[in-house]
């Protein structure tokens, strides 16, 4: 079988650090496994456009002139492919379509926007989702079938991180402070306050901005402990902070509320390395992290709680490797690459 494979970041260049063990896996949504299942991928050649109509426009093109045969379409998101979608709703558009769906779907409220949404779903043969619940969500707008969902338990790709350890060896028995990574819909404010009470070491790594949040200015505007390290970065550079995440104790993320799972991707680093995790108690996730006893969760915007949860984990750092320790088994039972590629790859088949 072959696929065409729709990314919205570099793809080749991606693929190649894969093999290095200079890029994780599971940022390209199964890719570097797919081989292993006779499944072949014509890559997208990934091209930034802010403006979405110049984007749309640009991948139209580059999907509907591909001189190479395939048999279906495969998407990390609808963003950018969506004028393809509404030439498959409109049967113009012959290959199957199967994309990973970031959000619950939901009912518009505009009718206008209802109609035109129901429409462009019928051009989607099969979505993937993050969680349960997302999934259930997306049943009740009554837009699509229970039969075109699927639940895919995406995890870290656990031989790069392996590697990471391997390379960072001499410090993983001194693991010491907290560090937040991650840049989307961050809380940022209630982190530092919580940690300015604490007076526990933090690492923050972060793009001035994201979206339409300026962490920059947000953090100009409030007190920081000298505790607290901010460091700005910019671009997609999971190697180089992985290295770092890994010298140190504990991961946390702070987030704020939105109808998505706002940092699955942190969330899995830790789980990969091993790491006890301090999270905003987002009931998208899939991974439940109380239950799971690999952290402790706070709900959002609660300063209080996060200096508790912060105090907990330094105060006991016995049940905190614990808590890590069981990270670490979660990924490798239930949430890895190999695992996600799978259940792609089962998905993808069918549409040979």
């Amino acid at each position: 079988m072959k696929i065409y494979f729709y990314h919205t970041r570099l793809t080749k260049e991606s693929y190649i650090e894969w093999k290095e063990h200079k890029f994780p896996g599971h940022l390209l949504y199964g890719l570097p496994l797919f081989e292993k299942y006779a499944i072949q991928s014509i890559m997208h050649k990934y091209k930034h456009h802010a403006n979405r109509i110049k984007l749309m426009l640009y991948v139209t093109k580059e999907i509907l002139f591909c001189k190479e045969k395939y048999d279906a379409l495969y998407g990390t998101s609808f963003r950018g492919i969506e004028l393809i979608i509404f030439l498959r709703a409109l049967g113009l558009y012959r290959k199957s379509i199967i994309i990973w769906h970031h959000t619950a779907v939901t009912k518009a409220t505009n009718p206008m926007r209802e109609i035109i949404a129901r429409f462009f779903y019928k051009g989607i043969d099969k979505m993937f989702f993050f969680s349960q619940k997302l999934i259930n969500d997306s049943l009740k707008s009554n837009k699509v079938p229970a039969s075109k969902l699927k639940l895919v338990h995406w995890g870290p790709d656990l031989p790069f991180y392996d590697q990471i350890i391997k390379d960072t060896e001499t410090f993983n028995n001194q693991r010491t402070g907290f560090i937040s990574t991650g840049k989307e819909n961050r809380d940022i404010r209630t982190l530092i306050k919580a940690f300015n009470k604490s007076n526990q070491k933090l690492d923050i790594y972060i793009a001035e901005s994201c979206g339409n949040l300026n962490y920059k200015t947000i953090i100009e505007n409030i007190p920081v402990s000298p505790s607290i390290q901010i460091y700005y970065k910019e671009g997609v550079i999971p190697y180089e902070l992985a290295k770092i995440v890994a010298t140190k104790s504990c991961i946390v993320i702070p987030c704020l509320e939105h109808p998505y799972t706002v940092g699955l991707t942190t969330l899995v680093e830790a789980l990969a390395l091993g790491m006890p995790i301090i999270c905003s108690r987002n009931p998208n996730f899939e991974i439940d992290i109380d239950k799971e006893k690999i952290g402790i969760t706070v709900e959002y915007g609660d300063i209080q709680g996060w200096e508790k949860a912060i105090r907990y984990i330094a105060e006991h750092p016995e049940e905190a490797k614990q808590m890590g320790e069981r990270a670490r088994k979660l990924a490798e039972n239930h949430f890895n690459l190999n695992i996600f590629a799978h259940e792609i790859a089962e998905t993808l088949l069918e549409f040979k």
